[in-house]
């Protein structure tokens, strides 16, 4: 079984970081592992509170990992100051990661920062360090326009950006577009240094988003630990958040997360010749 690696912080509501990418990972068929950058306190209406992980630990749990075990991709998620992003790249360097996903987590879906320092500072050692590590970038719009500088408002911004992106050493980079309002349809966008590719799915109508580009980055990742391409692998994860919101659930009195295991719902109601209420 191929093993996949979450370097992420805890969500106290199970529905986004470390928890949303161990459910995936499950979910498609890989091994999960975790180390904890950080632990939030936080529910389906907001974020409460953010304690970083000291550094140091956070190494030792990556070194711990690696001493035992072969790791076949590593997801990133949220990094809450430079200290931790340098650890975090100095582990990376040394073990030679295969294939390595960066969700840039900055902002909760709720709207909340997720960083206990300066923004611009964070944003230096981000983009310097980590992104020329990725084999494939991960932001939303929002994100992006905090990494790029730039205001995003079309699929020719997001191109535009992901050729920013992709020229501060990112091998790939995928934007997603939920944000955008275009009638109906989501469309994601992945840059490969040569060319554009395309996804595009109708919109799901839900407010239960909570965690989904944890969720997508990790689905992504537990792609590429089985070998498929990065285009494969974004294609796959863009269907498998679909299954998950189409099946998704309120857990509490905000947004709640999409059904990590959407898939197994489905398959059930087809069994059972019953549709979802």
């Amino acid at each position: 079984m191929k093993k996949v690696l979450t370097i992420a912080g805890s969500d106290s509501s199970g529905g986004a970081g470390l928890q949303a990418d161990l459910k995936t990972f499950a979910a498609s068929g890989v091994y999960g592992l975790s180390v904890v950058t950080g632990v939030t306190a936080q529910n389906t209406l907001g974020v409460t509170g953010v304690h970083p992980i000291p550094p140091d630990f956070v190494g030792k749990q990556i070194e711990a990992v690696f001493d035992d075990i072969e790791i076949d991709a590593v997801k990133t998620g949220m990094l809450s100051n430079t200290a931790i992003i340098q650890e975090v790249c100095e582990k990376l360097a040394r073990f030679s990661v295969p294939q390595l996903v960066i969700d840039p987590v900055m902002v909760a879906t709720s709207g909340d920062l997720l960083m206990d320092e300066r923004i611009d500072k964070v944003l230096w050692t981000f983009r310097n360090l980590l992104i020329p590590m990725a084999t494939v970038l991960t932001p939303n719009i929002p994100e992006t326009e905090i990494l790029t500088g730039r205001e995003i408002e079309s699929i020719d911004d997001m191109k535009a950006a992901a050729i920013d992106l992709q020229s501060l050493g990112a091998r790939n980079v995928v934007i997603k577009g939920g944000h955008l309002n275009n009638e109906g349809v989501v469309v994601d966008i992945l840059f490969d240094g040569n060319g554009f590719f395309e996804y595009s799915d109708r919109r799901v109508k839900t407010r239960n988003t909570h965690g989904t580009g944890c969720t997508f980055a990790a689905a992504l990742a537990a792609g590429l630990a089985k070998g498929l391409t990065v285009h494969e692998a974004v294609g796959e994860a863009k269907r498998y958040i679909r299954v998950a919101l189409e099946n998704s659930y309120s857990v509490g009195r905000g947004g709640g997360p999409p059904n990590h295991f959407g898939e197994l719902f489905r398959m059930a109601e087809g069994c059972s010749g019953k549709g979802q209420e």
